[in-house]
């Protein structure tokens, strides 16, 4: 993968992070809504992987 396609994993990643910050705020203290609870896993997964994946190619370079 190129420059272009590292600098495409950091910005999903900091979409991300806005996402997962975003949903963690929408969490109730008690209750938790299963959707909303699937969201944030689901975001939390994504950034996960990208990261492995980002620490993979800079590894490979």
């Amino acid at each position: 993968m190129d420059q272009n396609g590292i600098e495409n994993i950091k910005k999903r990643m900091a979409e991300l992070e806005i996402l997962i910050n975003k949903t963690k705020n929408r969490l109730p203290a008690h209750s938790t809504k299963p959707p909303v609870m699937m969201d944030l896993l689901e975001y939390e997964d994504e950034y996960d992987m990208l990261f492995k994946k980002l620490n993979e190619l800079k590894s490979d370079q």
